[in-house]
C-alpha cells in the first residue's frame, strides 16, 4: 500500500454518559458549574475523540485497545495525558501531526466563549493546530435530552 505524498488522516468518535456530580473537563478544562461525564478517566471527550483520529491514521488502534479500563494505570487521567501519550506513540511509529479538528456535540458546556483558551490548550499538546467547533442535536436524543456527551475528530499526519 502506497501513502499519496505521506499523508495520512483519521476519524476519531467518544460518547460519555453525563454523570451528576462530576467535575466536567472538556477540551483539556475544566467546566466549573457543568456536570461532568462518567468514564474511566477523566471522560474528556473532546480529547478522546482527537486521540482516537490520531490513533486511526497512524494505524495504532483505539483509545480502548491502547488505554483498556483493565489498565489501572490510566485510571483518572487527564485527558491531557492521553493525547501527550497518543502523541508520542504517533511520533515514534513515524508520523508528524499537521492538525486535528473536533465537534463537541452536546447542549453543554458552551463551547464559544472559551473556545480559544480550549483550542491553544488542546494545540498545546498536541504540538500542532487543534480547531474545536460545538453543535446540539437541538433536542433529539440521549445527547440532546443532556444525558450524555460526544465529539467526532480528524486529522492529517505527514510521514515523518
Amino acid at each position: 500500500m502506497v501513502e499519496p505524498a505521506g499523508l495520512r488522516t483519521g476519524i476519531g468518535v467518544d460518547v460519555h454518559p453525563i454523570e451528576a456530580g462530576r467535575p466536567c473537563r472538556l477540551a483539556l478544562l475544566d467546566w466549573p458549574d457543568v456536570p461532568g461525564c462518567a468514564g474511566h478517566s477523566d471522560a474528556d471527550v473532546a480529547a478522546h475523540a482527537a486521540c482516537n483520529a490520531l490513533l486511526s491514521a497512524a494505524g495504532l488502534g483505539d483509545l480502548g485497545q491502547v488505554f483498556g479500563t483493565a489498565d489501572p494505570q490510566w485510571a483518572g487521567a487527564s485527558g491531557a495525558e492521553l493525547l501527550a501519550e497518543v502523541v508520542r506513540r504517533v511520533a515514534a511509529a513515524g508520523w508528524t501531526v499537521a492538525n486535528v479538528a473536533v465537534q463537541v456535540i452536546g447542549n453543554s458546556p458552551r463551547i464559544g466563549p472559551r473556545r480559544v483558551a480550549a483550542e491553544a490548550a488542546m494545540s498545546a499538546v498536541v504540538g500542532a493546530p487543534v480547531s474545536l467547533a460545538a453543535a446540539t442535536t437541538d433536542g433529539l436524543g440521549f445527547l440532546g435530552n443532556d444525558e450524555g456527551r460526544a465529539a467526532v475528530a480528524s486529522c492529517l499526519l505527514l510521514r515523518a
